[in-house]
């Protein structure tokens, strides 16, 4: 959300002095004894006061979005399930996809705001759509699944901002999702949902930087990780170019013409493990993720409607990070990290199409 800002107001009381008169006044006046002000200061002066969330010139905060994903042609491959190491020769089976896409909602809104705190809930569909060239031939089972039911994620979300003083603050974002083949109509269980927390300690020592480091627990590159992250949010003196970077999520450069309108070069990672519930059911207790992580270069323009309404439209290249699948003992997740020689169920390629996306967003006054 944008830089809240309060204005004070000041008041000057103007006392006119009266002019004698000719005549005598008869009125009896009772000296004022001021000396019973001498300990009064201002009601604010022992006030603590605490940095704000934000900075000035940052992109506009986005309370509700509805948006469109759209990925080009690509090519595809899936190996048959099995146990394999990265690197492993494995029959594939290829296959064409025509067309990847899905809608996009997000709302975010504060349900605390105050000086020393500021909280945040928010909720996420994301859906994403294959539409395989020849599907009825696909004898891949999660080939099968995904051409027909596709991927989703729907989730909760809280951010919590605290500022510790004038100069720091603390930050903690945290998100429950449900990643899987599921469809709206057919939900089985809770074994689609997988955890994400971040929490950062930070600096802002003016009203143009702010940047903070932290750790992670993230399924952004597919599978879990914990990796450490930094925040630099950055606004020069004439407002008209920036930094919005949260590294290694995303980076962005910040180009502003006017109030209304804005462009952004960088990129963004998205991922997530998603459970194909229509193939763990037939593997003796194991959930079947594939672990789906992507890097999106991007062009990215906003700009306002009208009032509080922005268009967003960004254009770029969609590369795979990984479309693996993990076999997870009874659901049970695991850290594979830079050490861990754990095999995978699935190794899978998908081909790096160009993507756009467009969406409507409600932003922060």
């Amino acid at each position: 959300m944008n830089k809240y800002v309060w204005l004070a107001s000041a008041m000057l009381l103007l006392v006119g002095m009266p002019v004698a008169l000719a005549q005598e006044d008869t009125t009896s006046w009772e000296e004022e004894d001021w000396s019973m002000y001498d300990d009064l200061g201002f009601a604010d002066e022992g006030t603590k006061r605490f940095c704000s969330s934000k900075i000035t010139g940052l992109s506009p905060a986005q309370f509700i979005s509805l948006g469109w994903d759209l990925q080009g042609p690509y090519s595809a491959a899936f190996s048959p399930i099995g146990t394999y190491q990265p690197g492993d020769a494995v029959e594939e089976e290829a296959a064409n996809v025509n067309l990847t896409h899905g809608l996009r909602l997000t709302a975010n809104v504060p349900v605390l705001s105050r000086n020393d705190v500021i909280i945040q809930l928010g909720a996420n569909i994301w859906d994403v759509r294959y539409q395989f060239e020849n599907a009825d031939d696909l004898e891949n089972p999660v080939a099968q699944a995904i051409a027909e039911n596709g991927l989703r994620t729907m989730g909760l979300n809280t951010t919590i901002f605290k500022p510790l003083n004038e100069k720091h603050f603390l930050l903690f974002q945290g998100s429950a999702d449900l990643n899987g083949d599921y469809t709206f109509g057919d939900f089985q269980s809770l074994s689609y949902l997988r955890y994400s927390a971040a929490a950062l300690f930070g600096w802002r020592p003016n009203d143009n930087l702010q940047w903070g480091v932290g750790l992670a627990r993230t399924y952004r590159v597919g599978e879990l990780n914990y990796i450490p992250v930094v925040l630099y949010n950055w606004t020069s003196t004439n407002r008209k170019w920036g930094t919005e970077i949260l590294f290694p999520a995303r980076a962005h450069v910040r180009r502003t013409f006017n109030a209304r309108s804005l462009l952004m070069f960088g990129y963004e990672l998205e991922g997530q493990s998603y459970r194909i519930n229509s193939v763990s059911e037939g593997l003796n207790d194991q959930s079947l993720e594939i672990r789906r992580g992507e890097m999106r270069w991007r062009l990215m323009w906003q700009r306002q409607l009208v009032g509080f309404i922005w268009l967003s439209a960004q254009a770029g290249y969609r590369i795979n990070w990984s479309f693996d699948a993990d076999a997870l003992p009874e659901g049970q997740e695991f850290f594979r990290g830079f050490f861990g020689d754990q095999p995978f169920a699935m190794l899978n390629r998908l081909g790096n199409p160009f993507y756009a996306n467009v969406s409507v967003n409600f932003v922060s006054p």
